[in-house]
């Protein structure tokens, strides 16, 4: 098990906490994940290019998006059990050779059919160094899970943001494939090199100010315990509605850009001068990394339904507004920003809640199976394509994005919060306030 995984640091888990030991693992976790967020947040900029050499159509095209999704989420759940056998290293290593080598065959695909086997492979590297990363921190941080869960997260949702100019510009200079293979082996060599260094705790670490047993009544769920709780699958569903949103934005963003006739206008803000869909991927990407840690931080304090209400209703709020005002070009980078900040949480607060609600022995397996819900919601992206050119617009997938996260909202309070509280009692434990739980850093 974890304890006695290789590459545990001994006894250094005793003095890990004023060490920094622990931190140390964390910033491991964040920058492996920097390292794979072109995987899926870059994606978007290849699209057209594909599109202009091939011409087999951009839904066809994101078909490989929906592919990489699925394979990067559903697997997860294997991934997690590997993790939380045998420990960090070898999972995060097998997955960034495998990241390498999905877009390096990218880069001289010349068919859909080795498109969509690139995608499956990268899918399942870039899953593995994901849960990896995230179990890894769920169980380094049992005393403030929603901000490490939200710094690793970060990681996979600001990482790109360092790379949507270079990439952009590189493929116009150079081509997506010359794009695609210059970042694909750099991205995966340093993801190689640094999950070389990552450990688990032993089984007996406990952070100071927190005991797991005031938590979960002493239980610790496995993973098919996990799956006989109603409170799973609510949170699965809600998972799926959130999701879905988000994916649908940052696979479709350049499209709808292009679309609404703004991709290309100059916007400046604060004296800086993008075009607009240049300027809306650079920013969503620093917000979409801001708000993971910051939710989840702000979970940590007064509770994570309570968090989830306002994020996912500021989501679905933003959703509507883009449909009715996206045409704008400055309005497009502002809303844009908005709808992926509120939206990027949905990866700090679901695994922490799942770490609170079931345990840390199992936490790799068990939030790496709630996370298999992205996928989920992945397979009705390429449906968005067929929606908006049947409708005539992006209108109608706009209203169903934002009606979707207003339910979710709801649930939070009305439906999770509650089912939560009885499943901690009938465990033998009543939930502390957060605030019970934090200790100083």
């Amino acid at each position: 098990m974890e304890g006695t995984a290789r590459g545990t640091p001994g006894g250094r888990e005793a003095a890990a906490y004023k060490t920094g030991y622990r931190w140390w693992q964390l910033g491991l976790g964040v920058v492996c994940m920097v390292m794979i967020a072109n995987m899926q947040y870059g994606w978007t900029l290849f699209v057209n290019p594909i599109n202009d050499k091939f011409h087999w159509g951009r839904t066809a095209i994101q078909v490989a998006f929906t592919i990489f999704v699925v394979a990067e989420t559903w697997l997860v759940p294997i991934e997690g059990y590997l993790v939380d056998r045998y420990g960090p290293r070898v999972v995060a290593m097998a997955g960034g050779g495998l990241c390498a080598i999905a877009w390096s065959l990218n880069s001289v695909a010349d068919s859909l059919s080795t498109l969509y086997v690139a995608a499956a492979i990268g899918g399942v590297g870039a899953g593995a160094v994901y849960g990896t990363c995230v179990g890894n921190a769920l169980k380094w941080f049992p005393d403030r899970r929603g901000l490490a869960a939200g710094l690793t997260a970060m990681g996979f949702g600001v990482g790109s943001a360092l790379t949507v100019v270079p990439i952009a510009n590189m493929i116009k200079a150079q081509g997506y494939e010359h794009t695609f293979l210059v970042f694909g082996i750099g991205q995966g060599l340093i993801v190689l090199f640094l999950a070389w260094f990552m450990a688990p705790p032993s089984a007996s670490f406990t952070a100071p100010g927190i005991l797991e047993a005031r938590v979960y009544g002493g239980r610790q769920f496995s993973t098919a315990d996990m799956l006989k709780t109603p409170v799973f699958w609510v949170m699965y569903a809600m998972f799926v509605m959130m999701a879905a949103g988000g994916l649908m934005a940052t696979a479709q963003l350049a499209p709808i850009a292009k679309d609404f006739k703004v991709a290309d206008v100059p916007v400046s803000i604060l004296g800086l001068t993008l075009p607009a869909l240049s300027f809306a991927l650079t920013i969503d990407r620093v917000l979409n990394g801001i708000t993971r840690p910051f939710f989840g931080w702000v979970s940590d304090k007064i509770g994570r339904e309570i968090t989830m209400f306002v994020a996912f209703s500021i989501e679905g709020i933003g959703i509507f507004l883009l449909s009715r005002y996206g045409q704008d070009p400055l309005v497009f980078v502002l809303l844009s920003g908005l709808v992926f900040f509120a939206w990027g949480e949905i990866y700090s607060l679901f695994p922490a809640t799942c770490g609170d609600t079931y345990g840390t022995q199992h936490a790799a397996a068990n939030a790496g199976l709630l996370y298999t819900a992205k996928g989920t919601a992945a397979l009705l992206v390429p449906f968005t394509s067929v929606l908006s050119a049947r409708s005539g617009g992006w209108e109608t997938v706009f209203l169903l994005a934002s009606a979707l996260n207003l339910i979710a909202a709801v649930m939070a309070l009305a439906v999770l919060r509650p089912m939560r509280r009885r499943l901690a009692q009938a465990s033998g434990a009543t939930p502390p306030s957060p605030a019970a739980l934090a200790p100083e850093f």
